[in-house]
């Protein structure tokens, strides 16, 4: 299986540029990854309508094992080692902050667990909502976590 869905395949779902890491998404985790890129379509979908053209959304990172999780500085609860979430951007729709600004509004409407907007440069969504329900839009840059979608500091 190559396509997750039909904008997101495996490759670019498990990608890494830690050579020295085998990052292959383990078997027991292709439903998550699956359900995950089907919310990513959801937003695909929103923002072209909004744009009244296609946009293209571009993975920087999907599924993290663990060992590439702790490499690249994150919590070993992060939903990526879970396959639940991935950090992407859409430059034909707008910065990170513009669309994460716009998806706001639609969390709901498109069943997004979390939506991060992170250090003005990458959005983060994830299918699993956190505990704590402040925490599922927030804001995270140089002064930490901050609840809602606001310029970085």
């Amino acid at each position: 299986m190559n396509q997750l869905t039909p904008h997101f395949s495996l490759e670019e779902f498990t990608f890494t540029e830690h050579r020295n890491i085998d990052n292959s998404l383990p078997r027991d985790l292709v439903a998550n990854a699956i359900s995950t890129c089907q919310m990513l379509e959801r937003i695909r979908a929103a923002l072209s309508s909004a744009k009244g053209r296609d946009i293209g959304m571009y993975l920087t990172s999907g599924y993290r094992c663990l060992q590439l999780n702790r490499a690249v500085g994150s919590a070993d609860t992060s939903d990526h080692t879970r396959a639940l979430a991935a950090d992407w951007h859409a430059p034909d729709f707008g910065t990170p902050l513009q669309v994460a600004m716009f998806l706001k509004d639609h969390v709901d409407q498109l069943n997004i667990g979390q939506l991060i907007h992170e250090f003005g440069r990458w959005v983060h969504t994830g299918n699993a909502r956190p505990a704590n329900p402040i925490n599922r839009v927030i804001t995270i840059d140089g002064q930490g976590p901050r609840a809602g979608i606001l310029q970085v500091r």
